[in-house]
């Protein structure tokens, strides 16, 4: 019988080393497994910011300019040990094969000196805003830009296409913030209020509690700034796109997000692929064809 058992294991192990590669990122993929995924360098590494968490890699594309501009914001529960924008490097390398510029950008996490309240959104802001300056030196189409984030990045690319309903009185506040087409989500909450109700049993401690200083009962003001369903309408297309196993988005968290931007009048979407949390950002999943085909759908039409 052990025999048996041994020959049965052996051939499992056989019909495994048979699959490609690539078709294993169907299953769970872990953040290290995505920032070992294949990507090229960005073309220009560029500081927004004084901090040496200010920067992002600009990546352009081959084919006619000026090129439309993908904001790309990684995520990792909002603090540094988790992921770093090395996780949303494939996803940037595959957005540029696929004819548009991104800009892929760091900033402070809570757990960085100047980070959390309010810095890690300010952080966001500014490096979205300086995209008005590279338009001055590459070939970049201003009038085309969408912002998308995964995971805690999805939550601030959602917060990006908010934040001009912010008022004067808001640390958060920016008098002209630079006019998105889109923004888009990959596996991020949109509301963090609710994701409080379960952040820690995703990211290990209660980290919005650490993002913005309190509960929603001890800081409501910092949670009606930052949270995008507080904000609401954004007046701007939303796009949820979530794995259908992903425990950061679940059915209830994503339908009633969708159900508020509706019901406030915003135009949102959301699409439910395969896979669990990473493989929306991964460009070798089975996830991604459909992740990037609606990710180009949200850039408007060059006239």
């Amino acid at each position: 019988m052990r025999e048996g058992r041994r020959l049965r294991f052996a051939a499992l192990a056989l019909l495994a080393s048979l699959v490609p590669w690539h078709a294993t990122l169907a299953q769970r993929l872990r953040p290290r497994d995505v920032d070992a995924l294949p990507s090229r360098a960005g073309d220009h590494r560029i500081a927004y910011g004084a901090d040496s968490l200010q920067f992002g890699d600009l990546r352009l594309p081959n084919g006619p300019a000026p090129h439309p501009l993908v904001i790309v914001i990684h995520g990792g529960c909002w603090v540094s040990h988790f992921a770093s924008l090395q996780n949303t490097a494939a996803l940037s390398d595959a957005l540029r094969d696929a004819g548009v510029a991104t800009w892929n950008v760091e900033y402070r996490r809570l757990d960085h000196p100047g980070g959390g309240w309010p810095g890690t959104m300010a952080d966001v802001a500014a490096a979205a805003d300086y995209v008005r300056t590279p338009v001055k030196r590459f070939p970049l189409d201003s009038t085309r830009v969408i912002a998308i984030g995964h995971s805690a990045g999805g939550h601030l690319a959602l917060w990006l296409g908010a934040r001009g309903r912010l008022t004067s009185g808001s640390p958060l506040y920016t008098a002209r913030p630079l006019k998105l087409n889109a923004v888009v989500a990959l596996g991020g909450p949109g509301d963090l209020a609710e994701f409080t109700t379960y952040a820690a049993n995703i990211c290990g401690s209660p980290v919005i509690e650490r993002l913005l200083g309190g509960t929603p009962a001890m800081v409501p003001d910092r949670y009606a700034q930052a949270s995008p369903r507080a904000l609401l309408p954004l007046g701007v297309r939303q796009l949820l796109i979530v794995g259908a196993d992903d425990r950061v988005m679940p059915e209830a968290a994503r339908n009633a997000y969708m159900e508020a931007a509706m019901k406030a009048g915003d135009s949102a979407e959301a699409i439910v692929v395969p896979g669990a949390h990473f493989e929306v950002i991964a460009p070798a999943s089975t996830a991604w064809p459909t992740v990037r085909d609606a990710i180009l759908r949200m850039l408007p039409v060059r006239p």
